[in-house]
């Protein structure tokens, strides 16, 4: 694997917090969306779900993830996933009525992932193991 920014501990960090943030806006969007009675429930079980997909699907060699996968998952597909969680995230603050803060959580993300480009190049090229 070829190590560039996309896979430099600084921005793996940065990454971590990208998507705990992703979590939290979705866990914001079940809390507005969500009627009062299943607020609690909705809050918890949505981002739980969203990290489970996120956990599961996984593309093997991916040195941002410790390499190892439950579902091993091709690249492109991979990256399908990443960015549904990240701008889904983004797209569901703007949904809670956020419209600012989603925009500029949008924005960051796009430059993470410009800033990540090796990353992304890495898994458009790889393609999971068939068993």
């Amino acid at each position: 694997m070829a190590f560039g920014l996309g896979f430099h501990p600084l921005l793996l960090g940065v990454r971590f917090l990208l998507e705990l943030t992703a979590l939290v806006c979705f866990g914001i969007w079940a809390w507005r969306e969500t009627p009062s009675g299943l607020q609690y429930v909705a809050v918890i079980a949505v981002p739980l779900l969203v990290a489970a997909l996120w956990g599961v699907f996984a593309t093997p060699g991916d040195e941002s993830r410790s390499g190892r996968t439950v579902v091993a998952t091709p690249g492109p597909l991979r990256l399908l996933l990443e960015l549904a969680v990240f701008f889904g995230g983004a797209a569901a603050l703007y949904a809670a009525g956020a419209r600012t803060v989603a925009l500029v959580f949008a924005a960051v993300l796009t430059a993470y992932h410009l800033l990540a480009w090796d990353r992304v190049v890495w898994l458009l090229g790889n393609r999971a193991p068939r068993h």
